[in-house]
């Protein structure tokens, strides 16, 4: 039969190496080395998004109630100019074509307002889904205070324009 290694070397005269003794162990954490050391635990890793979640979700919230307030009170201020000082007529029957947040809108009019609207003395501020038709100074007080709002109002001042061609282009 054939003998192990370790008898081989043994006889050979190689001596067996010595074994340490055992000394009772001691717990000791281990000691963190370079980068592992610069790195924050799992814990407080998981610790910190979640704060920082947190804050992301309270400014988010936080923003949203203010906006909320500021269109509450915007439409406040809305109804409380607009009160009493709408033009529009029910036996109206001219209707009024105009563009409005990139779609093609109508409030009706009587002869007699039509051709006030259509000089700027008369304008047209959208309201709860529905154009009023009001005063030029009340739509210049709401386009101060929320211009998206103001449907139509025609600037006296600017040259005639016929679908879109100044006259001094026109043939």
């Amino acid at each position: 039969m054939s003998e192990s290694l370790r008898d081989q070397l043994l006889k050979a005269g190689f001596k067996p190496a010595p074994r340490p003794a055992l000394k009772p162990r001691q717990h000791q954490p281990a000691p963190r080395q370079g980068r592992a050391a610069a790195e924050p635990d799992l814990a407080r890793a998981f610790a910190l998004r979640a704060k920082a979640e947190r804050a992301e979700r309270e400014a988010a919230e936080r923003e949203a109630r203010e906006k909320a307030a500021a269109k509450k009170a915007r439409k406040r201020r809305m109804h409380a100019l607009l009160e009493g000082k709408a033009l529009n007529q029910a036996d109206a029957e001219q209707p009024r074509n105009f563009e409005f947040a990139g779609k093609i809108r109508r409030v009706y009019v009587t002869p007699e307002q039509l051709p006030r609207l259509n000089a700027g003395d008369l304008g047209v501020v959208m309201h709860n889904g529905h154009a009023v038709l009001v005063p030029r100074a009340v739509a210049l007080e709401v386009q101060a205070f929320a211009p998206e709002l103001v449907a139509l109002l025609v600037d006296p001042d600017a040259p005639a324009v016929a679908d879109g061609v100044p006259d001094d282009l026109m043939w």
